[in-house]
Protein backbone atom coordinates (compact mmCIF):
# COMPACT_ATOMS: atom_id res chain seq x y z
CA UNK A 1 0.00 0.00 0.00
CA UNK A 2 1.33 3.25 -0.99
CA UNK A 3 2.35 5.70 1.60
CA UNK A 4 0.95 8.86 -0.11
CA UNK A 5 -2.33 9.70 0.39
CA UNK A 6 -2.79 11.43 -2.53
CA UNK A 7 -1.09 8.53 -5.21
CA UNK A 8 -3.13 6.10 -2.86
CA UNK A 9 -6.43 7.64 -3.71
CA UNK A 10 -5.62 7.88 -6.93
CA UNK A 11 -4.75 4.46 -7.95
CA UNK A 12 -8.11 3.55 -5.90
CA UNK A 13 -10.40 5.54 -8.44
CA UNK A 14 -7.98 4.14 -11.33
CA UNK A 15 -9.09 0.88 -10.20
CA UNK A 16 -12.67 2.09 -9.27
CA UNK A 17 -13.23 2.87 -12.89
CA UNK A 18 -10.80 0.04 -14.52
CA UNK A 19 -13.98 -1.94 -13.11
CA UNK A 20 -17.01 0.65 -13.89
CA UNK A 21 -15.98 0.65 -17.41
CA UNK A 22 -15.67 -3.28 -17.40
CA UNK A 23 -18.98 -4.22 -15.69
CA UNK A 24 -20.67 -1.84 -18.03
CA UNK A 25 -19.16 -3.04 -21.40
CA UNK A 26 -20.41 -5.93 -20.15
CA UNK A 27 -24.14 -4.52 -19.55
CA UNK A 28 -24.07 -3.27 -22.93
CA UNK A 29 -22.61 -5.95 -24.51
CA UNK A 30 -25.96 -7.81 -23.48
CA UNK A 31 -28.64 -5.12 -23.64
CA UNK A 32 -27.53 -3.72 -27.00
CA UNK A 33 -25.76 -6.77 -28.39
CA UNK A 34 -27.64 -9.64 -27.24
CA UNK A 35 -31.12 -7.43 -27.27
CA UNK A 36 -30.90 -5.76 -30.45
CA UNK A 37 -27.65 -6.68 -32.87
CA UNK A 38 -27.65 -10.85 -32.52
CA UNK A 39 -31.59 -10.81 -31.63
CA UNK A 40 -32.40 -12.66 -34.93
CA UNK A 41 -29.99 -15.32 -34.82
CA UNK A 42 -31.27 -15.87 -30.51
CA UNK A 43 -34.64 -16.01 -31.61
CA UNK A 44 -34.11 -19.85 -32.90
CA UNK A 45 -33.97 -20.27 -29.28
CA UNK A 46 -36.58 -20.34 -26.38
CA UNK A 47 -36.58 -19.62 -22.98
CA UNK A 48 -39.27 -20.35 -20.84
CA UNK A 49 -41.61 -20.16 -24.14
CA UNK A 50 -40.12 -17.12 -24.96
CA UNK A 51 -37.78 -16.02 -28.13
CA UNK A 52 -34.46 -15.57 -26.20
CA UNK A 53 -33.45 -12.25 -28.72
CA UNK A 54 -37.07 -11.20 -27.20
CA UNK A 55 -36.04 -12.89 -23.56
CA UNK A 56 -32.55 -10.54 -23.33
CA UNK A 57 -34.82 -7.05 -25.04
CA UNK A 58 -37.31 -7.53 -22.01
CA UNK A 59 -35.65 -9.26 -18.86
CA UNK A 60 -32.29 -10.71 -19.58
CA UNK A 61 -30.54 -7.34 -19.70
CA UNK A 62 -32.18 -6.50 -16.70
CA UNK A 63 -31.33 -9.57 -14.43
CA UNK A 64 -27.55 -9.01 -15.81
CA UNK A 65 -27.95 -5.26 -14.65
CA UNK A 66 -28.69 -6.79 -11.02
CA UNK A 67 -25.93 -9.05 -10.62
CA UNK A 68 -23.16 -6.58 -11.72
CA UNK A 69 -24.59 -4.61 -9.40
CA UNK A 70 -23.64 -7.01 -6.47
CA UNK A 71 -20.72 -7.87 -8.33
CA UNK A 72 -19.43 -4.09 -8.03
CA UNK A 73 -20.97 -4.07 -4.47
CA UNK A 74 -17.92 -7.33 -4.00
CA UNK A 75 -15.00 -5.97 -5.91
CA UNK A 76 -15.90 -2.31 -3.92
CA UNK A 77 -15.50 -4.34 -0.70
CA UNK A 78 -12.30 -5.84 -1.53
CA UNK A 79 -10.95 -2.63 -3.23
CA UNK A 80 -11.88 -0.94 0.03
CA UNK A 81 -10.09 -3.21 2.68
CA UNK A 82 -7.45 -2.75 -0.34
CA UNK A 83 -6.73 0.82 0.20
CA UNK A 84 -7.61 0.98 3.43
CA UNK A 85 -11.10 2.47 3.30
CA UNK A 86 -13.43 0.40 4.71
CA UNK A 87 -15.13 1.20 7.96
CA UNK A 88 -16.41 -1.23 10.20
Amino acid sequence: MPINKDSNAKAYWKENLRYLTILLTIWFAVSYGAGILFKGPLDNFRLGGFKLGFWFAQQGSIYVFVILIFVYVRLMNKLDKKYGYDVE
